[in-house]
């Protein structure tokens, strides 16, 4: 017996998320994607591996299906709604005009002032339902405000350790 989405969402809802910005750079395109994303997990410390889930109607799905695509999960501090807002709803407009980039070793961006970044290649990908996982192995990682708050969604907002 199946659950309806609308009861699933209702009760993932109650389950909080860190918030990221994973960033995506392929060799056939020139220029990068982003997009907010809250399905987040670290998989295995050795090899260091972590995984990001993304709708397979989301533009970075297309992407990161291609060979040699690498992607950076960005993690979002507390005073950085408004662009994890921008890279949720922006459409017709460059996502990273805002934010201050740069680049690590596979070349997808980096957000320099993030909580932290992990850069990855990808190890692995699997179908799951309505969207694909994709295992990053990590090649770099940063830490740029290591004393700083996360930025937490929940029950359908944006959330702030006290």
């Amino acid at each position: 017996m199946n659950i309806d989405t609308e009861n699933f969402r209702d009760a993932l809802r109650h389950f909080p998320a860190g918030v990221t910005i994973v960033t995506v750079k392929t060799p056939n395109e020139p220029e990068p994607h982003g997009l907010t994303v809250s399905a987040f997990s670290s998989i295995s410390p050795n090899p260091p591996l972590v995984m990001v889930t993304i709708d397979h109607r989301n533009y970075a799905h297309t992407l990161l299906q291609q060979e040699g695509a690498t992607f950076t999960v960005n993690f979002l501090a507390h005073d950085q709604e408004a662009l994890s807002n921008r890279f949720a709803w922006v459409k017709d407009e460059d996502r990273f005009a805002e934010g201050d980039w740069g680049t690590a070793v596979t070349g997808a961006p980096i957000l320099k002032n993030a909580l932290a970044w992990l850069d990855c290649t990808i190890h692995e990908r699997y179908e799951a339902g309505t969207n694909t996982i994709y295992i990053g192995k990590i090649q770099a990682s940063g830490v740029p405000r290591p004393d700083e708050k996360p930025l937490i969604y929940w029950n359908r907002g944006y959330r702030q350790l006290k």
